[in-house]
């Protein structure tokens, strides 16, 4: 419990069936909320789990969940929620509409890094313990169809970028940084100080604020490598061509990002600047790389 309610908080939202068939030989389905954490935050964060019956999978019975875990969280001492994040494209409208009757603002994104890892932890050491748990491998979902990506809009593209690592370390204190828009993790305490992080660098001398602010709204989630094209997955199936690369480039930054899967929990930055000399950040964005169940 909370010694004193707190400012209003992002939510981050999961309602989908899970590997568990009940007694009526349907899918379990399931509603989990967790809070986004921030760098610095310490605290537990507010998490709420709910069963729906597979007879009553609407709009109706999650405005109902919805105000449920808002009162929840007020009483737990966690502010309402502000913004709610949610990465299935399948469950969009019928997201949107109970939220709307909440007066809660949905944006359809993957920076649900908190929420993924408690689904994983629930897949590993929670459903197998249910009764009618479907062991083995299940059918994998339907591919999703990937999208060309689209050159980055005018508005977030600078005069240079560059590659770039930092010490986990030194991430632990980007919440004391001087930046005017960010999107920080809490960077994983089993991870050394040394472990380097891989990130973007981009700068514009006159318009690194704006950018800071446009790409805050695209909702960064990851960059990835295809082919010769270094490409930046945001909202929830948007891809932005950063740039294309020589082969050595590819080949470099491919290493990077595959490295830091394992070395680094898929962690990443972006960082937009007026300058490389320039210590403040216009804007600062943490991503993980993490599958997508």
């Amino acid at each position: 419990m909370k010694s004193a309610v707190s400012k209003g908080s992002d939510w981050e939202l999961d309602f989908y069936s899970r590997p568990i068939l009940d007694a009526d030989g349907r899918k379990r389905w399931e509603l989990l909320i967790t809070t986004t954490p921030s760098s610095e935050d310490g605290d537990t964060p507010f998490r709420f789990a709910k069963v729906c019956p597979s007879s009553e999978v609407n709009s109706i019975w999650l405005n109902t969940a919805l105000a449920e875990a808002r009162e929840s969280a007020l009483q737990e001492g966690y502010g309402a929620p502000v913004r709610l994040r949610c990465w299935r494209s399948s469950m969009r409208t019928m997201v949107q509409r109970a939220a709307t009757e909440q007066d809660i603002e949905v944006i359809s994104s993957r920076r649900t890094f908190a929420l993924l890892d408690w689904l994983e932890h629930r897949e590993r050491e929670v459903y197998p313990k249910e009764e009618g748990f479907m062991a083995g491998p299940l059918a994998p979902p339907p591919a999703p169809v990937v999208t060309p990506p689209i050159p980055l809009p005018e508005e977030v593209q600078g005069d240079a970028w560059s590659w770039a690592t930092l010490p986990a370390g030194l991430l632990r204190d980007a919440g004391d940084w001087p930046m005017s828009f960010s999107g920080l993790l809490p960077v994983p305490t089993n991870l050394e100080d040394e472990a380097q992080v891989p990130g973007l660098r981009l700068f514009s001398r006159t318009r690194s604020l704006a950018m800071a602010g446009w790409l805050g709204g695209l909702e960064p989630v990851r960059l990835l490598v295809e082919g010769r094209q270094l490409i930046l997955e945001a909202g929830q199936d948007d891809r932005w061509l950063v740039s294309d690369l020589d082969g050595e480039a590819a080949k470099s930054i491919t290493s990077a990002l595959e490295t830091c899967q394992t070395s680094v929990r898929g962690l990443q930055f972006i960082a937009i600047q007026a300058s490389p000399d320039e210590q403040a950040f216009a804007g600062f964005w943490m991503m993980r790389d993490i599958p997508m169940a």
